[in-house]
């Protein structure tokens, strides 16, 4: 009889233990609310899986266990994550909510990454111009016609899309120019989102292209080099402008002559990286860098 209550006992005590290990999982975040390309961090928890795979709600998904993910537009998102356990799956989710961002950002997809790029309220005309543009599918599959190492990266001429490889391109646009915007608080340091223009002797007064612009990588500058511009140009800069073109560089020449409207504020190693293509004769890259630029909103 003793035998048989401790079967009986050891059974219940195998049911109970069975019943506890059940997998249990759960997902979170370091964030539950978010701006439009805030960094999430998500975190796994439970038993270890062979594998999990993230969904998260915006289209794209992920096989990391702890993944990190970036919204690219504003709305709720019910977020999955499924966790797998041999033949046995487990599923659970939460919600993000992500609002828009304080600054108009437009993401510029390349075959060598991404760039988030911030547009200056203080440049409205550019801003504007560049936002319709953007939402018109202007710039989808242009080129980086021009690209000069240690100086910068030109795009944005809509006689590149399909151009052929011998194709003079660098004079095209829409039939408008915008008036210059200039700005004494924004420089060409790296990184900077400039607009080309056609030069002083045929636009003396210095108006931008309708929808060519230039994005700048530059070197780092001696701080006599800055002085001597100051002295040119009649205007100082100030302590942390000097700080930035000593520091992560620019091309100091340029201010206050091309209008600066936007800067990269994620993915300047990008820039660095189109700068180092092969370029034939007129400075166009020997394999074509293609550009899509999205309003990130």
């Amino acid at each position: 009889m003793k035998y048989i209550l401790k079967s009986i006992w050891l059974l219940i005590l195998v049911c109970l233990f069975q019943s506890c290990a059940k997998k249990i999982i759960a997902i979170k975040s370091d964030k539950t609310v978010v701006k439009i390309t805030d960094k999430v961090n998500f975190n796994y928890v439970g038993p270890e899986p062979s594998s999990v795979m993230w969904m998260f709600g915006d289209g794209t998904t992920s096989t990391e266990l702890n993944p990190m993910h970036r919204f690219g537009a504003s709305g709720n998102y019910a977020v999955v994550c499924k966790a797998f356990f041999g033949k046995k799956t487990k599923e659970t989710k939460m919600n993000i909510e992500v609002k828009n961002p304080d600054n108009c950002l437009v993401m510029l997809e390349t075959k060598f990454g991404v760039m988030i790029i911030k547009l200056y309220d203080q440049t409205p005309a550019h801003r504007d111009n560049f936002m319709k543009l953007v939402e018109e599918d202007f710039y989808k599959d242009l080129l980086f016609h021009r690209v000069i190492n240690g100086f910068m990266i030109q795009g944005g001429d809509p006689n590149s899309r399909s151009a052929g490889p011998d194709a003079q391109l660098g004079s095209g646009g829409p039939s408008y120019t915008i008036p210059a915007e200039f700005n004494k608080e924004f420089i060409h340091k790296k990184g900077a989102l400039s607009a080309a223009r056609t030069g002083d002797q045929v636009n003396p007064q210095k108006r931008s292209s309708g929808s060519q612009f230039y994005i700048v990588q530059g070197s780092t500058q001696m701080e006599s080099g800055l002085t001597r511009i100051e002295d040119q140009k009649g205007f100082k800069y100030t302590e942390e402008q000097k700080k930035l073109y000593m520091s992560i560089g620019g091309t100091p020449f340029l201010d206050q002559d091309y209008t600066v409207f936007g800067e990269v504020i994620e993915g300047l190693d990008i820039i660095d990286k189109i700068a180092a293509v092969k370029t034939a004769r007129g400075d166009r890259p020997l394999e074509d860098v293609k550009m899509n630029i999205k309003i990130l909103k």
